[in-house]
């Protein structure tokens, strides 16, 4: 099979198409066939090791494993012999390892049936920016008229954001660039705030949540903004350096939790079956809409990836292996 490869960290120009073996699945896992997958900021964190202490987990000196990818969308191959939840021609989605190739291995418990009414490409772009928005709002306990602030409500995770907690009856404010007020809007933002001209926390209102995904500002001016039991959400820890920007800045919002009725929580998501399943209800019903920006093929996964990491997506980057197969074709 066809398959995005790297063996060293490094830039996007790591990155090499080649032709490598299938995937052999274990008893839990499936074989799913990849018609598409997506990029997020994990991909550029595990490709470049950055910040450093991500090689405890990828590898130390090299990756330990070749093939990226981590948000798919395909058709069940091949079960194993403990699966019963799936079997072979099932469409599904969720996440898995190697997205980014013709084949990927995924557990059964990392992957739910795909959304009926979204195309291969939308499924794909669900499960990490889904996940993560979900259960940051979750931490927020965000319910009906909860005034709710969401910072880079364009990107990946806040196109979710945005839409989920309008589904959980909140009134929702975007912060977003002026270029991309008009798609927060579209996805049902009450508030639009251009960062460019307005810094929302030094403005008179107050919210009893804020999603946060930049970290710009220091925690005083964050709990300045917040109700006085008000909770903020940090998602964006990763971004802050290479050795101890993460780790300084989760020190600081574990300690911030300790004083006052305010509440400041550092969320690093985890892929559930249950919120797969309530994220494609809530799909199937209307409320949530995967915002996509672009679409690349499989062999332009390292220009996807220097396109995601300059910061200025609508919602999500896609990679469709569909077109692959269209331009193998001669359509």
């Amino acid at each position: 099979m066809n398959a995005i490869v790297q063996y060293d960290y490094g830039s996007p120009d790591v990155l090499e198409i080649q032709e490598v073996d299938k995937p052999v699945v274990d008893d839990d896992h499936v074989l799913v066939r990849v018609h598409a997958a997506s990029v997020n900021p994990y991909d550029w964190h595990m490709m470049r090791a950055r910040p450093h202490f991500v090689r405890l987990q990828a590898g130390l000196a090299r990756p330990k494993h070749i093939i990226q990818g981590a948000d798919v969308s395909g058709t069940v191959e091949v079960v194993g012999k403990n699966v019963a939840r799936f079997q072979p021609g099932d469409e599904v989605f969720g996440m898995c390892s190697g997205a980014f190739a013709e084949y990927a291995s995924a557990s059964q418990r990392s992957i739910a049936l795909k959304p009926t009414n979204l195309s291969f490409e939308q499924a794909a772009s669900i499960t990490m920016a889904g996940t993560t928005a979900l259960q940051a709002l979750r931490r927020g306990q965000v319910g009906p008229g909860d005034k709710v602030l969401i910072s880079s409500a364009s990107g990946g995770v806040g196109t979710f954001a945005v839409q989920i907690a309008k589904s959980l009856g909140a009134e929702v404010t975007g912060v977003c660039s002026p270029r991309n007020a008009d798609v927060v809007r579209s996805i049902g933002a009450d508030h639009v705030i251009d960062y460019t001209r307005q810094d929302f926390t030094q403005c008179e209102q107050r919210y009893d949540m804020i999603l946060d995904s930049v970290g710009t500002r220091s925690l005083s001016a964050y709990r300045h903004t917040l109700s006085p039991e008000g909770v903020y959400v940090s998602i964006g820890a990763l971004h802050m350096g290479d050795w101890l920007g993460p780790l300084t800045f989760a020190g600081k919002i574990l300690f911030a939790s300790l004083v006052g009725r305010q509440k400041m929580v550092l969320v690093v998501a985890s892929v559930r079956t249950e919120d797969l399943v309530l994220l494609k209800e809530l799909i199937e019903a209307g409320d949530v809409t995967p915002v996509i920006d672009r679409s690349y093929r499989l062999s332009d996964v390292p220009d996807a990836i220097r396109y995601l990491e300059e910061g200025h997506a609508q919602g999500k980057v896609v990679i469709s292996l569909e077109q692959n197969d269209a331009q193998e074709r001669g359509d």
